[in-house]
């Protein structure tokens, strides 16, 4: 089946979401790990919890099997080492498409998503294709972030609406939901992006494929305990990317203008 294909199957049998799964990525979040799977536990009782640690130096992996030997529906895959946000969704994504879920979440480890607004995006995907935790919209909101990081954010989600021409107003927030027929239709073999760089090559991909995006409102919460994984080569490698995405873009909007036939041709 073609990409277009699994987007028409994607957008014409959406039907419930009963089997999810909530994919939490981590690297060094020991201390973090085991209140946010709590709060995950309490908010979808029914929901799966599949960690992904990155052989965390500080024992996360250890945590993260003690909180699985404990509960029937948290599971853990190890990874070799630290290879990036998106490396680890992808991994969390074949594991859950091999196991037949019908919604795919992802959020951090470190509790600035908060577990206790999933039901909303949940119910949101009833009538969607992918929900985004939107902190750019209204009633959406940032707790305890200085000026600079809100501009910088609000800034760089402006540059990638504009640049990439998405009617999306927090591309790169990480806090989402998919159905997994429509992780098929983006196709994520050829996926080499890296950190919040990840969330926006995805997005891009669902809007192109014609899939329908919807933005909930959110609560971010910056993290009390541990180091944000957010650097300069990250930073880097997502304004390098999307100026590449927006320049071909609308470089293929300037090929299908030239390609139309002029009106005074037309008979």
């Amino acid at each position: 089946m073609s990409l277009s294909e699994h987007a028409a199957a994607a957008t014409a049998h959406r039907g419930p979401v009963t089997r999810v799964l909530v994919c939490i990525p981590t690297y060094n979040e020991r201390d973090n790990l085991p209140t946010v799977v709590r709060r995950v536990r309490e908010s979808v009782p029914d929901a799966d919890v599949l960690v992904l640690d990155d052989n965390s130096p500080d024992g996360t992996g250890k945590v993260a099997d003690e909180l699985a030997d404990d509960d029937a529906r948290v599971h853990v895959l190890h990874r070799a080492g630290k290879e990036g946000l998106g490396a680890a969704y992808l991994a969390g994504f074949a594991w859950g498409l091999g196991r037949d879920y019908d919604a795919i979440v992802e959020m951090d480890a470190d509790g600035s998503h908060q577990p206790e607004q999933l039901p909303e995006l949940l119910s949101a995907l009833g009538d969607a294709d992918l929900v985004i935790g939107s902190r750019w919209v209204p009633g959406g909101s940032v707790r305890n972030w200085p000026l600079h990081r809100k501009a910088l954010s609000v800034g760089g989600n402006l540059y990638t609406r504009v640049l990439l021409g998405m009617g999306v107003n927090d591309a790169t927030a990480g806090f989402r939901a998919y159905r997994t027929s429509a992780l098929r239709a983006i196709g994520l073999t050829d996926v080499a992006s890296q950190g919040y760089c990840f969330q926006v090559d995805l997005t891009n991909r669902a809007v192109r494929r014609g899939l329908r995006v919807v933005e909930v409102p959110i609560t971010f919460v910056e993290r009390e305990i541990g180091d944000s994984k957010m650097s300069r080569d990250i930073m880097r490698e997502s304004l390098q990317r999307i100026t590449v995405w927006g320049l071909e873009h609308r470089a293929r909007q300037l090929r299908s203008l030239g390609r139309r036939e002029p009106k005074w041709h037309r008979l």
